[in-house]
């Protein structure tokens, strides 16, 4: 039996007295004592025997389903369990959606509708029974029906219903709320596919060659290349085929308006999976694409774990993304789940991205995946190529240099939409004393707190503590205080006094908290009017945006020299995807990058010859230190209030691994401990160990042997530790 649970083993149970009704079978979930708790399981095997006695064993209590969960689901839980060490029964729990979790049935709500019987006569002598011949004449006005609720609404109750019901004069039917499976004959587009240039032909017909079989395909394309129409026809062919298409999609953000143009196109069944579902309605989904109803599924990095009962196509738009990682708990890549599914099913899977992961490059540089390439704009516009401004020993006003403010009034006088990009929420990175030199910081973290005004107060990013702003200086008692450096509100509040006839959108967590205060956004700017967008990253990920022709980056220099191996390449991903905001419909584009090191060869290179060139000579790099792909990692973290705890326990891990390491004819390296980049978050100390290997087996074999070790100490039950299987950052 598999438990929710964050122990790595299974536990024995004695079958109930009542059997289920097709036998006991692998997959079916059952209500079971834990403990003091009564929790859900899911048979995993069958046994014979245990070893522990009869008597130490107790019984199940009640068995959930008549038939068991997917095949397919158990297979991706079972092997995402195994791939990052993690507990079957936590990851059980964390795939199926929380309605399963607490108990509920495994279908979809349904809706009942009455109507009357088609051998009802017409007229029907009802005498003295006013309430019944009322409700006749209602039903004869609604020939396809109605609800129970909508009758109880007009005042009818359930015994005239089902008096009604008793005679034959009405009958009820059952429709599944969420998918119901489309008709034989249907044509299973609703609008006809766009023409596709030489190129995304060229690409669709490779696509076309292995529809039946296992085959990876990386999709670099240019913002605005068409990879969408790309992805929209190969769905095409395989739903003809009456085989389920899995899209993930790196943000909820992005959900609305893929579901939209998905569903404009098909006429087949197109569901959503996001956080942004209740929990019956994220049932609902599941169930429907676990009985085949579903045959176009859209999701976020959850919807991986979605059942699919015909799977015929996996694709990952953005697969560069870091919101592809779970980064607690069960530390999933949804990426690398998508391959390993694919495989398993013997179908094709698509990653998609104009700016590749290194990963995924390699893989296909080597030739394990087919590189596919879209170079041409759909607006045949070049690309916009950065255009890198010094922003040393130049006046700026709230971080604008003085030709960025002459090129945004050009831009919106021509009447187009300009994009503001600033990596940072809030009014200032920090607020400090000019007196003295104080800086807020945060009493939990290693970290500065930010200043905002909206409202005004100070708050940490780190652990989201907060607090009121002081009204003069705590260390001095100076009146002096000034915010430094320049977050989204100075921006837009400089802009405003720059531009104050101009209407800007603020795009930032901090703005979009409201349900639908995104999508209001989008459909605001979409009406093409002159605007300023002022945002981070979000605007960054995949958004149509026709009418921006102007890019400027406030300040491109936050990731080129930080401590992670991969920050330059998630940098560069990020200002070449915001880049790509400019010049997707009939106008070119242009991108302005305010930069303190423009003579910084990394940036140059992007700057002149792109990602693809940048991406090549980082490869290189990381081929000379055998880091990833060039090699395989695992980081143990492990965090406590004690500092002495957390090094005890870090130190006796790593020295355990390398003892264990001298024993065995593998090659691992093991690093550390040594403190997080942050080192106190939330007021916990954060260390790290980590293992690196040339081969993942080696890797695995390392793992497991430090997960075991771990498990079996009593000092690490007092310390909160976890293993983060290929990390895609060192926070």
């Amino acid at each position: 039996m598999a438990l929710p649970s964050p122990l790595r083993r299974l536990f024995d149970y004695l079958p109930a007295t009542t059997p289920p009704l097709e036998g006991w079978q692998v997959g079916l979930r059952v209500s079971v004592p834990f403990g003091r708790r009564e929790v859900v399981g899911v048979i995993v095997e069958l046994a014979s025997h245990s070893e522990l006695p009869k008597e130490q064993l107790k019984c199940v209590h009640n068995v959930l389903d008549d038939t068991p969960l997917p095949a397919d689901w158990l297979w991706l839980c079972r092997f995402t369990a195994r791939y990052y060490q993690h507990s079957l029964g936590d990851t059980l729990a964390n795939a199926m959606p929380a309605r399963l979790r607490q108990g509920h049935p495994m279908a979809g709500r349904t809706l009942t509708l009455w109507k009357r019987s088609p051998s009802a006569a017409e007229q029907h002598d009802f005498g003295r029974a006013h309430r019944q011949a009322a409700l006749w004449e209602l039903l004869g006005q609604h020939p396809n029906g109605l609800a129970s609720r909508v009758i109880s609404a007009h005042g009818f109750t359930q015994d005239t219903l089902s008096r009604l019901a008793q005679k034959g004069l009405i009958i009820s039917t059952t429709q599944v709320l969420t998918a119901a499976a489309p008709a034989r004959t249907q044509q299973s587009l609703a609008n006809p596919a766009l023409p596709l240039n030489r190129e995304q032909a060229v690409t669709l017909a490779a696509l076309h060659e292995k529809l039946d079989d296992f085959h990876p395909c990386l999709l670099e394309g240019v913002t605005g290349s068409g990879k969408t129409e790309v992805y929209l026809q190969l769905i095409d062919a395989v739903v003809s085929k009456g085989r389920q298409a899995l899209v993930l999609i790196p943000e909820i953000g992005l959900t609305p308006q893929t579901l939209a143009r998905f569903r404009q196109r098909f006429n087949v069944p197109v569901l959503a999976l996001h956080s942004g579902l209740t929990d019956p309605e994220r049932l609902d989904v599941w169930e429907a694409a676990a009985a085949g109803r579903a045959l176009i599924i859209i999701g976020t990095r959850s919807a991986i774990f979605t059942p699919l009962a015909r799977p015929g196509v996996i694709i990952v738009d953005e697969e560069h993304d870091g919101s592809y990682k779970q980064q607690d708990g069960l530390r999933y890549h949804a990426r690398d789940l998508a391959i390993a599914r694919a495989h398993h099913h013997r179908i094709p899977v698509l990653l998609g991205s104009a700016t590749p992961s290194l990963e995924s490059l390699q893989q296909a540089l080597q030739g394990s995946y087919r590189h596919l390439t879209l170079t041409q704009r759909a607006s045949r516009h070049a690309p916009a190529r950065l255009e890198l401004t010094d922003l040393r020993h130049q006046p700026c006003r709230g971080g604008l240099l003085p030709g960025t403010v002459k090129a945004i009034k050009k831009t919106l006088e021509a009447g187009k939409q300009v994009l503001v990009f600033i990596n940072r929420r809030g009014f200032a990175p920090t607020l400090a004393c000019h007196a003295c030199g104080w800086v807020a910081e945060c009493h939990q973290c290693d970290a500065r707190m930010t200043l905002h005004r909206q409202p005004p107060l100070l708050a940490c990013h780190h652990c989201d503590a907060r607090r009121m702003l002081p009204p003069a200086c705590p260390e001095c008692a100076s009146g002096d205080l000034r915010a430094l450096g320049s977050g989204t509100e100075r921006t837009e509040e400089t802009l405003q006094g720059l531009f104050p006839k101009t209407l800007i959108h603020r795009i930032d967590r901090d703005s979009t908290r409201r349900k639908d205060s995104f999508e209001q956004i989008m459909k605001d700017v979409s009406r093409g009017d002159p605007c300023l967008l002022v945002g981070t990253q979000m605007l960054a990920k995949g958004h149509h945006l026709p009418h921006v022709t102007l890019v400027v980056v406030i300040n491109a220099d936050g990731g080129l020299y930080a401590a992670d191996f991969r920050a330059l390449e998630h940098s560069a991903q990020l200002l070449e995807q915001v880049a790509g905001r400019a010049g997707r419909a009939a106008d070119p584009g242009r991108v302005l990058v305010q930069t303190l090191h423009p003579d910084d060869p990394h940036l140059n290179q992007l700057a002149e010859h792109g990602y693809a060139a940048l991406a090549r000579h980082l490869l290189t790099e990381r081929r000379s230190a055998q880091l990833p792909p060039f090699s395989f990692m695992a980081l143990l973290r492990v965090e406590s209030p004690q500092v002495d705890a957390a090094t005890q326990l870090a130190t006796h891990a790593a020295q355990q691994v390398r003892d264990w390491l001298e024993t065995q004819p593998i090659q691992v390296r093991c690093l550390g401990p040594i403190p997080a980049p942050m080192e106190r978050r939330q007021n916990r100390y954060h260390l790290h160990v980590m293992l690196s290997a040339n081969k993942r087996s080696h890797l695995h074999q390392a793992a497991s042997f430090l997960v075991n070790w771990l498990e079996n100490n009593r000092e690490a039950r007092r310390v909160r530790w976890s293993l983060d299987i290929d990390p895609q950052t060192l926070s």
